[in-house]
């Protein structure tokens, strides 16, 4: 596996797009990695302090998770350096967007991530740059259909990424109008988890979990592991966090999740991050779901949490791991080696999913149908890892030597 992963790491990305905003210090890349079926997708983030070696890493990891989520595409990524709460933040977007729109009209989709709204900020915006969809690209240069078709499956994508909720089994509050989009990457870190107690034996009911990070993708995740029956003991944010070690009941977390101010936890029993952040990881926890920005965890805090009985991490953050190597760096390794890891690009993958479901034919578009396909999609990747290996141990090793197979 490791062979095959440095020869992955060190290939030379097929396609380096950068731009310099005439207007601001801005600068963006998209990055592809390959355009492997003719086609490559990956989101656009934004953050103060985002290099060019970041959205390498990140088309990278993409490509791999494509060979879980589908289609059978090339990884890709969009980043701009640039301060996400600068009030000039929408004109930067416009004239990246309008400069990389003929990407987008050919060969690359792409999306929301970091700081970047799918919603409110990608659709709109591209679509002024005269794109149909932040998707085109993938039916263009990957499914080729003819224009009715691409137009039918266009719509069917516009329509299912911002569908509002109506299962209440899948919504916080059906009332406040989450969309498929809020929520679905949280839903497969919670999932990923469920799936392995259930392929690898044992069950989710009444395991502790501690969370990392409460925007979409944490909240989401901690809801979904309270509906499941997980208790969430602990939950640490960049403003600071909670503890219960009883557990916080499932009511408790659907009021924090309703509470939040954007990706911030709000709370009046906040403990300050310096003390959570020291006490958090030595709690009693079997499941952790960092889901934070990346390269955030140290070895000691995994350390600890694996002396207090950790038996699994369900990655939401793309590399949540303090290493600097693009992938399995040795902090990654040592915790693979030591407890149940799966890794990113099979847990985070419910957003890449819904993408590719609603790129074929004629689908479901009930609420049942899309998160059921996203825990299909998961369940079929762990079982994949248990088939060749059924050690609890190891996973995320054996998982990326199934992915490269297919991509080298």
């Amino acid at each position: 596996m490791k062979e095959l992963l440095k020869k992955y790491e060190n290939k030379d990305p097929e396609i380096v797009f950068n731009w310099k905003d005439p207007e601001t210090d801005a600068e963006g890349w998209t990055v592809i990695n390959s355009l492997r079926g003719g086609a490559a997708g990956g989101g656009t983030r934004m953050r103060k302090g985002l290099d060019l070696n970041e959205v390498v890493s990140l088309a990278k990891t993409m490509e791999i998770k494509f060979t879980v989520s589908g289609p059978a595409i090339g990884g890709a990524k969009s980043g701009i350096n640039f301060d996400p709460d600068d009030p000039r933040k929408k004109g930067v977007l416009e004239r990246w967007y309008k400069a990389v729109s003929p990407l987008l009209k050919s060969y690359y989709g792409t999306g929301g991530d970091l700081n970047v709204d799918e919603i409110h900020e990608v659709i709109p915006i591209t679509e002024e740059s005269g794109v149909w969809h932040p998707q085109e690209g993938v039916f263009n240069g990957h499914f080729r259909p003819t224009e009715a078709d691409k137009i039918n499956r266009i719509g069917q994508l516009r329509q299912g990424v911002i569908k509002v909720i109506e299962n209440p089994d899948y919504s916080p509050a059906v009332l406040r109008k989450y969309t498929v989009a809020d929520m679905i990457t949280g839903f497969g870190v919670a999932e990923a988890a469920n799936q392995y107690y259930k392929i690898y034996g044992g069950s989710i009911e009444g395991k502790r979990a501690v969370v990392q990070g409460f925007g979409n993708v944490g909240a989401a995740a901690a809801f979904y592991l309270s509906k499941m029956g997980a208790k969430i003991v602990g939950i640490i944010d960049i403003v600071g966090g909670l503890i219960n070690e009883d557990g916080f009941t499932f009511e408790e977390i659907t009021n924090l999740f309703l509470a939040k101010k954007g990706n911030t936890l709000v709370s009046d029993n906040l403990i300050p991050f310096e003390q959570i952040n020291k006490e958090i990881w030595s709690i009693q926890t079997e499941i952790f779901a960092p889901c934070a920005a990346s390269r955030l965890i140290t070895i000691h805090q995994i350390d600890e949490m694996i002396d207090s009985g950790l038996e699994v991490i369900s990655c939401g953050a793309n590399v949540p791991f303090a290493d600097k190597e693009i992938f399995f760096g040795p902090i990654m390794e040592h915790t693979d080696y030591r407890v149940s890891l799966i890794p990113d690009f099979i847990s985070n993958c419910g957003m890449a999913r819904v993408f590719a479901y609603f790129m074929e034919r004629r689908v479901l578009m009930t609420d049942e149908a899309i998160f059921s396909d996203t825990s299909d999609k998961i369940r079929e990747a762990i079982q994949d890892v248990y088939n060749k290996s059924n050690a609890k141990t190891g996973i995320s090793e054996t998982a990326f030597e199934i992915a490269l197979e297919q991509l080298i």
